[in-house]
Formats: structure tokens, sequence, C-alpha cells
């Protein structure tokens, strides 16, 4: 109103206004433009950070639906997510060029699951094209899988898809296990020594008399015996010239940072019948393998030893038998130090009493919490990582 009264009373000067007016609307739509276009900017550059970058996980935990009998494969990742060690590494790799290498690439199909679960504030996602992904690569659903070996699959699929050398060595460096195996013949003074590495693990819950062990720390105690090696298995002696009575020891070398253990409950007869171990077995929250090993039982200096305390952080469990059962994940929060148990799509904060269920039960029932089940089960495998200050991670 005001810039009409000045026009029709100085009609002598109305083009200058006009000009004027019309330099300052269009410098106005430019900073408009300009705006939303740095607006459009940043928010890509937000998404791009979400799953390459930046910002970790701060929403609340988020469930995976259940495609099929795909718990196991949920619970496997639901512990692999949580990690934020994994998490680095994942962010880090080299995204496939065309979209035939990206539908069949597990890691960056894993990528964007991560960004699917950290997107928005939905309680639970579908990993379709993961699960996809994994069908081209022959992971087969509508079955049940036991979780060692599907985590065994997914882990080399990660190392072998993984580009950039860097990458897959700190992969190897966070789960792989370095023992040292002796073999000393029992006539003469041969000997054979042989450094192997392991992803898991695998501990045993009977002793050599078929009796229950009763903690983790007797089944770490009796998984690094020495064995004699007699009869049908006695092996070449190369100085002997013949096959000959053995002592097989092993000595623990080198703990990654993130340790998996895994308790072998699946007992196999020569029979072909196999049957789950489900008594209870307790595990600790804390757990310094300097306190459970012997000394002749450690292949060692002082500066790698001071890396093997551990603390819990992922428990995978099975309720049910060989033939069908159900798995589900309690994952402890590397960022909030809370408990969570991850079941499907059904996600709830629980207490280490609740963790300690999964210890074991002769009778495979289910109880209620809430609206949660929780399984009265046996732990079948366990894996965990985090560097707590000094102190790692085991499961």
């Amino acid at each position: 109103i005001l810039l009409m009264g000045q026009r029709s009373g100085r009609q002598e000067r109305s083009k200058k206004p006009q000009l004027a007016l019309s330099e300052t609307m269009e410098a106005e739509t430019e900073v408009r433009n300009n705006k939303e276009e740095a607006e459009e900017v940043k928010a890509k550059n937000q998404r791009l950070a979400s799953v390459f970058g930046v910002a970790d996980l701060k929403n609340e935990a988020v469930g995976l639906y259940n495609l099929g009998q795909t718990c196991c494969l949920n619970s496997l990742l639901q512990v692999f997510l949580m990690n934020i060690h994994f998490t680095g590494i994942l962010r880090r790799i080299t995204v496939p060029q065309s979209a035939a290498q990206q539908k069949n690439s597990v890691p960056y199909q894993m990528l964007l699951l991560l960004e699917k679960m950290q997107r928005g504030k939905r309680k639970a996602v579908g990993p379709t094209e993961l699960a996809y992904c994994l069908a081209q690569h022959r992971v087969r659903f509508f079955v049940q899988h036991d979780a060692a070996q599907l985590f065994l699959t997914l882990w080399n699929l990660l190392k072998k898809q993984m580009k950039r050398p860097e990458l897959v060595e700190e992969l190897k460096n966070l789960y792989t296990i370095c023992i040292q195996e002796h073999l000393a013949c029992q006539n003469c003074s041969f000997e054979m020594k042989s450094k192997s590495t392991m992803l898991t693990l695998p501990l045993p819950v009977l002793d050599a008399d078929s009796h229950w062990l009763k903690s983790l720390e007797d089944c770490v105690q009796h998984f690094f015996l020495p064995e004699e090696l007699t009869g049908p298995n006695m092996c070449f002696c190369q100085k002997c010239g013949r096959k000959t009575p053995f002592l097989q020891s092993m000595k623990l070398v080198h703990l990654p940072q993130t340790l998996t253990l895994h308790l072998q409950r699946f007992n196999f007869e020569r029979s072909s019948r196999t049957y789950k171990l489900s008594h209870y077995l307790s595990f600790p929250q804390h757990l310094d393998f300097r306190e459970v090993l012997p000394e002749n039982q450690c292949q060692a200096d002082a500066s790698e030893k001071a890396t093997w305390q551990y603390e819990l952080f992922a428990v995978v469990a099975h309720s049910g038998s060989t033939s069908c059962g159900h798995y589900c994940a309690y994952v402890r929060s590397l960022t909030e130090h809370k408990w969570y148990c991850f079941n499907d799509s059904m996600v709830c904060p629980v207490s280490w009493d609740d963790v300690k269920c999964t210890y074991g039960h002769p009778r495979l029932n289910w109880y209620a919490n809430g609206s949660l089940f929780l399984p009265n089960a046996a732990l079948d495998f366990g894996m965990r990582a985090v560097r707590s200050g000094k102190t790692n991670g085991f499961g």
C-alpha cells in the first residue's frame, strides 16, 4: 500500500521504484532457491552420512520381520549390527557400481539394512533385500539353520565380497582366534607344532566321561585339556616310522576383540541320531582368560594377555529340538549399556535375570513376559564384542 501511494504522487519517478522492486523480487527468489538447494544438499548428505559415516545408532532398538523361519538370521544380524566395531568397518566398504552387483553384495545389502533400521522410528523392518541376496548365495530359507554354521557362512561372504584389503584385515582382526596345536609322540621326543585360526571357539558341554559341565569356565578349561590319541586315533611318527600314541594339546596364542564362543549343545551319536543337550550351564557377565587357563596352556606375552578380559555382549539362544525350534538374541547396547531381547519383530528391554534364562533347562518351555515371550532354553551360540576401556567382549 505504501508503495502504491508513493508511485501515484510522483509519476516522474515511477520507473526507478518499479525497477528496484523487480530486482528485489528476483534477489529474494534467488535467495529462496539457493536456500532450498542448500537444504536439499544437506538432507542428501545426512542420508549418506547415516549409511557411510558418521552418526551411530541413537534411535530405539529396531526388530526384524520373520520372512519364513528366518529367526536365526534375524538374531545374527541384530548381533552384527549392534556391534559398533563391526558397523565401523561396514560403513567404509566400496559400493558396487552396477545395480546387479549391489543386489548380489552381502556387505552392501547389510549396510542398506542398517540404514533402513536407523531411518525413522519404526519398531521393525523387513530384511527382504538382504534375504534375496543371501538366497543367490545358496543360503536356504524355510528351514531351521544352526546359528554357528550360518554365522560362519555370513562371515565368509562378508570377507569374500569386501574389496578393500584393509577392511578384510580389520574384519579378521575383529573376530579371529589363534591357537597353537602340539602333537607329541609318547614313544620318542618327536613333536609337531602348528598354528591355526578359527572364527568361533567350539566348547563342549560334556566332559570325557559324558558328565555335564556346569559353567562356561568349565567348558573352556575342558577344551584346552590335553588328550591322548591311542588305538584307532594313533598318529604316524616320522621318527619311529610307524603309528604311535600321541599327546594332543592346544595353547591359546591370540584372542580377538570380539570373541565368539559356541556351546555345542547338539550331540551326534554313531547311530546318526542327533539330540540337544539342554542341561543348565551358567555363564558370567565378565570373563578373564588369565584366571581360567593355566600358564602352560597359553602361548602369549604379557601385553597380549592383558587384553584377555571380556564382558558379555550378546547371547543367541535356541528354544526347541534339533528338528524345530526358535532363535532369539539378547544384546547389550554398547551406547546405552542396556540389555534388549530381539525376538524377530518384537523387541523389549530385559534384565540380567532375563538373560540368565538362557542357561538352559531340561524342559524346553516358554514363559510370557508382558507381550514378549522369552525362551527358557539353552544357550546354543553366542557372539559378542566390544572394547570398553581395556575390556573386550565375548558371547
